[in-house]
């Protein structure tokens, strides 16, 4: 919950605190199979912060988590608005992470491909 609550505060710091060195974060958007992928922290980092300079009022709400093992999952729905063209993005996804040494070694993006409501 300490992550999900740190991305609505756009805390990249913090997030970072949760990631191992080596960390890869796959976006949800982006031109390969995997979405847009991040490796490394200097990218991870740039990566999360992509997100809220694409939706500056980036929000995840009404988060549930589970672990089991080395793998969880977060489920969300995720609200913005976005900076190019004042469009309405609401839509329900989730993350699926790998844990190594009580990091986050991987943070696999998903969302519902639904179109923005025009501004």
């Amino acid at each position: 919950q300490a992550f999900a609550d740190a991305w609505n505060r756009h805390d990249a710091e913090a997030l970072m605190r949760f990631m191992t060195d080596d960390c890869v974060f796959d976006a949800s958007a982006g031109p390969d199979v995997c979405g847009a992928r991040h490796v490394g922290r200097p990218a991870v980092r740039a990566g999360f912060a992509e997100v809220w300079e694409t939706y500056p009022d980036a929000q995840w709400r009404s988060p549930r988590h589970f672990v089991s093992g080395d793998r969880g999952v977060s489920e969300w729905t995720f609200t913005g608005t976005r900076r190019a063209d004042g469009a309405r993005v609401e839509v329900n996804g989730c993350d699926v992470f790998t844990f190594r040494d009580g990091k986050i070694a991987v943070k696999n993006s998903y969302r519902k491909n639904r179109p923005p409501v025009p501004a």
